[in-house]
């Protein structure tokens, strides 16, 4: 998502020896007019979504084959295909002359060289990739060992729970040699269980999370359990500051019922026996996963439920989410300082410690990670609700190019020389008919050295347009997104409800309006 500078160059169009534009016009952009939007906070939502900075112009007529628009002058800068647009027009394709067949193509000569590719197209991407689980294999990218699939949504066990499972099999072991010397080698087989059946309740915590999601018809992308507890990641946030606040309560609910439930069964077995045990241990965990998720700080619940409460109050989802936030980087500095001392006076049924002991240095060094891991949640929360706020601003119509229809036999330079006398930016294929089979990538326009052009047809360059790649001019916010998502590709044809072709939206563009919308201030 770079945001490389360009100037324009000249055109090798076969008539005035110019060259386009870069890809995303950044020579000479007219930065877009934002539009007003509400803000939205960020909850437990993790998809990648763009926010764009543009606002669109309201189409004109056009006027035979020329893609023309308000503000748009055909025959000024003739010589830049990627003129940046105000609005795209709804053309028409107009009938392409047959050129005059030539007895071959000149051959490159030594010294003779292609002109130099711009850095935009250099760095043209695909789009954003797609929010789509990995295969039903083991390993999903980043997601780690796939345990399963409850409720349709996949579960996965990251490599850091591995580590996290030994330090408690390896602290929980010392702990029952202390309670049960007997035990001997075998406590450490009772401790893996005891970490084993911590994590299982940690999943429940999660799931209760996903079904009260998929109960509001909120997509949850998947669950992790990973080195401090689990995340599920929902795709989209809540509508109303109710559903929020249920949503996350009932995460730390389930956790004190699971806490109420193993209290009842350890009642019913001796104190000083291996259940006993056990069963101590997973109710004075879950009740410490309640307590502690019910701090007011993001991205705990308890901040969720704070920004929940925040957002019915004021009437805006970010302002909740700011105040949440802050009040978590608060928590995370109270943890990194307290913590520590905490254990230093016996707060937390420990016994007191010299400083410069070695459990000292395993204190701060906890403290010091969930710190890090509560700062680094709240700030991405924020950062969340940022883009959220500007995805409305994200729209089809706004951040189209402009496109000349031309036929699959037309020389690359008269269809260059066309776009330039339209003052477009695109070049879309068309049959004899007028509708619209391919675009033409710019990426390979400026891999065609001036002298070649004109003996290279438009269809070689092009890309086929899937049904993917078909887009409405209507398309907003994240249902474009969604859209674009699903049909990864450099370049979408952009058409009206009529049918008609309205212009190309290029991925590089929503980049490059994503980064815009980010920077701007909320």
């Amino acid at each position: 998502m770079d945001e490389s500078a360009g100037s324009g160059r000249p055109q090798p169009d076969g008539t005035d020896g110019r060259r386009p534009d870069a890809a995303d016009g950044s020579g000479h952009p007219e930065t877009p007019r934002p539009a007003d939007t509400a803000g939205s906070g960020s909850g437990a939502a993790t998809g990648s979504t763009a926010g764009a900075d543009g606002a669109a112009d309201t189409a004109g007529p056009g006027t035979g084959g020329e893609a023309t628009r308000p503000g748009g002058e055909p025959g000024r800068d003739a010589d830049r295909l990627t003129k940046t647009p105000q609005t795209p027009q709804a053309s028409r394709p107009p009938q392409a002359s047959q050129p005059a067949q030539a007895p071959q193509p000149p051959h490159d000569t030594p010294g003779t060289k292609p002109h130099d590719t711009h850095p935009e197209y250099a760095h043209a991407t695909h789009g954003p990739a797609p929010k789509t689980p990995p295969p039903d294999g083991k390993k999903g990218p980043g997601g780690g060992l796939l345990m399963g699939r409850p409720f349709g949504v996949p579960v996965y066990v990251a490599p850091s729970w591995f580590l996290v499972a030994a330090l408690i099999t390896w602290v929980f072991g010392g702990q029952l040699d202390r309670v049960l010397p007997e035990l001997g080698a075998a406590r450490y087989l009772v401790s893996l269980f005891f970490a084993v059946a911590f994590y299982a309740s940690v999943l429940v915590h999660e799931l209760a999370h996903t079904v009260v999601a998929l109960r509001y018809k909120l997509p949850v992308r998947r669950i992790q359990l990973q080195f401090f507890g689990g995340v599920s990641e929902i795709e989209k946030e809540s509508e109303t500051p109710g559903r929020e606040f249920v949503l996350a309560f009932v995460g730390p609910l389930l956790s004190l019922v699971l806490a109420g439930l193993f209290y009842g069964a350890m009642r019913l077995v001796e104190p000083g026996t291996v259940p006993g045990v056990l069963l101590a241990g997973l109710m004075i965990s879950n009740l410490i996963v309640a307590v502690f998720n019910l701090l007011p700080g993001l991205p705990l619940d308890g901040g969720r439920m704070l920004r929940a409460v925040v957002w019915k109050i004021t009437g805006k989802p970010m302002s909740g989410t700011v105040a949440a936030a802050w009040v978590g980087r608060a928590l995370a500095i109270s943890v990194l300082i307290g913590l520590p001392l905490l254990n230093q006076s016996g707060a937390l049924g420990g016994e007191t410690q010299e400083i410069g002991g070695m459990d000292t240095v395993t204190d701060a060094l906890l403290a010091a990670i969930l710190a890090a891991i509560i700062w680094t949640g709240a700030g991405n929360s924020l950062r969340m609700a940022r883009l959220r706020e500007h995805l409305p601003e994200l729209r089809a119509r706004a951040l189209t190019r402009r496109a000349v229809p031309v036929e699959s036999a037309t020389p690359l330079s008269e269809a260059l020389r066309r776009a330039n006398d339209a003052g477009a930016r695109a070049l879309v294929v068309v049959d004899a008919d007028g509708d619209p089979m391919s675009v033409v990538r710019e990426a390979a326009i400026v891999g065609v050295p001036e002298h070649r052009r004109p003996w290279v047809t438009v269809s070689g360059l092009a890309q086929d347009i899937t049904e993917g790649m078909r887009i409405s001019a209507e398309l907003a916010g994240e249902e474009l997104l969604d859209t674009l998502r699903a049909t990864p590709a450099t370049e979408y044809l952009v058409v009206e409800a009529s049918g008609e072709i309205y212009g190309v939206l290029s991925a590089t563009d929503v980049e490059r309006a994503f980064v815009k919308a980010m920077a701007r201030p909320s």
